[in-house]
């Protein structure tokens, strides 16, 4: 269906502004700016860097790349946050269009001009594309594998693939300044998930929000099992936060890891007690559902360990036996984040994957 709000025409080649927060991004940093430098687009270009406090060295990478390129600004973004440092970002930028880029990714080559064609060809406020998950380790290649299995984070378009059209989300996001200037900034109080609270926003006020397919960006997840299990904990608890704040953020999808979680808790116990000796007395009818529980751990690893053995990723035996724990670190900790969050909120959590340590 056609926006109902519609937004003044580009020009072939307008220009762009990337925006981007970084905190303690010093392993990435420099890859992600020279991929948008090295961006084939003819329109005029800038970056904006919403420097956090970093205490790994970070900023002082960006002083470096900012000595000998013009094109590349900075702003201080004193808390850090990632939606703070969109807004500062933000409003330092001056071209009507503004791409949000994160430090774990690297865009094509083709990225911004096929974003700003799709802005054009479709009329819609804000394009996005495919998160290309890749790893340079073993485990980092375990875990993009998991991005992209329908038991890992299938769901959303931009994990999975979907035809083109208009979507409830997008990756990142290439956003028309104008349909931002209409509908505020960046929610400064959702410190994760504030890109589908825009995106919401955007079409609740009669805009498109478009997925691309032809758009790829490459995404480098967490390098550890310890940060993976922190980001997903805390992404958890804010999906629970965005689902407490509006009812469009709920989604049947988002109850299946806190129903394992509470599945698997169950099991466990039901097990344990089996083994104990302690459900002998108990009636049949009682008996019963304690035994099928007890399969349901069984069950659940039977499950994880035929994916990670079929998974059309090209895995070594070691990151198929990796994939193996990454998705259930992956599916327990997000759980147990939303079922935090939808209980008491998200309560300032604070995503702490991001840290140097």
């Amino acid at each position: 269906m056609p926006a109902t709000s519609s937004l003044t025409p580009l020009e072939e080649n307008p220009g762009v502004s990337y925006i981007m927060p970084i905190l303690n991004e010093a392993a990435h940093i420099e890859d992600a700016v020279r991929s948008i430098l090295a961006q084939d687009y003819p329109g005029p270009k800038e970056i904006v860097l919403a420097l956090g406090p970093s205490t790994d060295g970070t900023n002082e990478i960006v002083g470096r790349l900012q000595a000998g390129e013009p094109r590349l600004r900075s702003v201080t973004s004193p808390t850090g946050r990632t939606p703070a440092g969109l807004n500062l970002a933000l409003d330092a930028s001056r071209y009507p269009v503004i791409i949000r880029v994160d430090a774990h990714t690297e865009l094509e080559p083709h990225y911004t001009a096929r974003g700003v064609a799709t802005l054009r060809r479709t009329g819609a406020a804000d394009v996005g594309g495919l998160m290309d998950a890749q790893g340079r380790t073993p485990f980092q290649r375990a875990v993009a594998a998991a991005y992209v299995s329908p038991l890992g984070l299938g769901g959303a378009a931009y994990h999975s693939g979907a035809p083109e059209g208009p979507a409830e989300s997008a990756y990142l996001g290439v956003f028309r300044r104008e349909a931002l200037d209409a509908v505020g900034h960046f929610e400064e109080t959702l410190w994760r998930g504030q890109d589908w609270d825009m995106c919401l926003r955007l079409r609740q006020a009669g805009y498109d929000v478009w997925f691309d397919p032809g758009l790829k960006v490459t995404y480098w997840p967490r390098s550890s099992w310890s940060k993976l299990v922190r980001q997903f904990y805390a992404a958890g608890i804010w999906r629970a936060e965005l689902a407490r704040r509006h009812k469009e953020g709920k989604s049947v999808r988002h109850f299946i890891p806190p129903l394992l979680v509470g599945g698997l808790a169950a099991g466990t116990a039901a097990g344990a007690l089996t083994i104990s000796g302690a459900t002998r007395s108990w009636p049949a009818w009682l008996k019963l559902p304690a035994a099928a529980a007890a399969l349901l751990p069984a069950f659940y690893a039977a499950g994880v360990a035929g994916t990670s053995a079929t998974a059309k990723a090209d895995l070594t035996a070691s990151e198929r036996l990796l994939l193996c724990i990454v998705l259930p670190s992956i599916h327990v900790s997000w759980g147990l984040g939303y079922l935090r969050g939808r209980l008491l909120g998200a309560a300032g959590t604070v995503d702490t994957s991001r840290r140097k340590s």
